[in-house]
């Protein structure tokens, strides 16, 4: 597909860029900052993040996010993820617009969006029928994409980050029935994984930074 041509292309140059700029860092005046999203916090998700300089213009920030709800609003929703991003400022590192080039990986036990709904998914093997409210995937997920951000400063050490990350998404997930535990996506003798790949925004938030040093 084009877009994840692209994206693998972008990712590709912008890594190698970013590996370079730590290269050739000429000085250790570099700073750290920590970061927390604001956004999540009031539905009980953590996203905290590190940020380091590696030149002028040039960071590298980690990130790890953790969704323990075994039930949200009657789904479960336990996801979580780690992600290593290179960032490049326009004007210079922590200030003002930046692009980025984001990798990730993520475990899941959820259920999709489009199964928050009444009625029944009829197995297109068996002819079993099980109920939308009921079912769930549990698995892995590789990510991809690029970033595109705005940071700026709130006060002395204190900055906030707006941003957000498209790409792509290569899941590999099993599908059960919580009140059986039976497998709703297969003959019920295999027990491999359905594999899907989609282009989606998968990242994104308001992040409140401090200055470690």
């Amino acid at each position: 597909m084009p877009n994840i041509k692209f994206i693998t292309g972008f990712l590709s140059l912008f890594l190698l860029g970013t590996l370079n700029a730590q290269e050739q860092q000429e000085n250790n005046d570099t700073s750290v900052y920590l970061k927390g999203n604001a956004l999540l916090i009031p539905i009980g998700v953590v996203n905290v993040g590190l940020e380091h300089q590696l030149s002028k213009k040039y960071t590298l920030q980690g990130d790890v996010l953790i969704s323990p709800w075994k039930s949200f609003a009657g789904h479960p929703l336990q996801y979580y993820s780690v992600s290593a991003e290179g960032r490049y400022y326009f004007d210079e590192a922590f200030k003002h617009w930046y692009l980025g080039a984001n990798l990730g990986f993520s475990i899941f036990n959820v259920q999709k969006w489009n199964y928050w709904q009444d009625g029944y998914y009829q197995n297109h093997i068996t002819k079993e029928l099980f109920e939308y409210s009921n079912i769930y995937q549990k698995g892995f997920s590789f990510l991809a994409g690029i970033t595109a951000g705005y940071q700026f400063r709130l006060a002395e050490n204190w900055n906030m980050d707006i941003y957000g990350t498209i790409g792509t998404s290569q899941d590999f997930y099993k599908g059960y029935d919580r009140s059986t535990g039976k497998r709703y996506d297969n003959d019920g003798r295999s027990n491999a994984f359905n594999k899907s790949g989609e282009i989606l925004p998968y990242r994104g938030g308001i992040m409140i930074s401090y200055k470690l040093k």
